[in-house]
């Protein structure tokens, strides 16, 4: 049973997990490295997975990534997403870009920004016999920053209560706890994606991230505020809403 952190707790034994969690997530990009980072403890969500076919209301029409000017970029503030003292996380992941964060189930996971809840998954009907993908991600949250970005947690263990498609919440606030449930191999962590926000039922494969959140997370651990919008609305440009992974 998931249970909050009583102590500090070291995580060297993350390289032996890495095996375990690509066998829900898929092997490695290569030439990507294959370490687990460590970044300075200077602040406070992978198997990934998005929220279930039919179990999510989307918010009304949001803003696109591409639509968020520069100006409005920069005034939004951004925090790291896991609220803990003892956490850990990979710079990449396995076939796609997101990242694992981990930490003990029970920590809080926070708002990254100011914004709107876009999508809410609170039943976890994840089922290794499939379909994989899809509700890969058991209990989760994505949420629209005022940037135009959206950010996706899952693998939690509860949803915080009022946190439901379209409520306002504020950068810090806490939307859940971090948890096991989904695809997550029975460790606890945060799935964490960014994307932008390509929304319906089918779009997990977006959700689950498309640019590599790392280098915003090693900015927003050591208190600073680098922004992913620019490099969200090039990917759309890009790439649109794809139909299908």
């Amino acid at each position: 049973m998931c249970s909050p952190t009583t102590g500090r707790r070291a995580y060297p034994v993350l390289l032996l997990l890495a095996a375990a969690l690509a066998a829900g997530c898929g092997a490695p990009p290569s030439g990507e490295p294959v370490g687990w980072s460590a970044p300075p403890t200077t602040g406070a969500p992978a198997t990934a997975g998005q929220p279930a076919p039919g179990t999510s209301a989307p918010a009304p029409p949001m803003p696109s990534a591409a639509s968020a000017t520069p100006s409005r970029a920069a005034d939004v503030r951004r925090v790291f997403p896991v609220r803990a003292a003892n956490v850990d996380y990979h710079p990449t992941h396995s076939g796609y870009p997101g990242t694992d964060i981990f930490a003990d189930c029970g920590e809080p996971v926070v708002a990254v920004a100011d914004g709107t809840i876009l999508e809410v998954s609170r039943v976890d009907r994840f089922d290794k016999r499939g379909p994989l993908g899809p509700n890969n991600g058991g209990l989760s949250v994505s949420l629209l920053g005022d940037d135009g970005v959206r950010y996706y947690g899952s693998h939690l263990s509860r949803i915080a209560a009022g946190v439901d498609a379209g409520v306002r919440v504020r950068v810090g606030q806490k939307l859940g706890e971090v948890g096991r449930t989904g695809n997550a191999n029975n460790v606890c962590h945060l799935h964490f994606g960014i994307s932008p926000p390509c929304t319906g039922k089918d779009g997990w494969w977006i959700r689950r991230g498309v640019v590599w959140p790392a280098p915003y997370l090693d900015s927003w651990r050591k208190g600073g505020n680098r922004a992913p919008t620019t490099e969200v609305s090039t990917w759309q440009r890009g790439h649109g809403c794809p139909k299908a992974p």
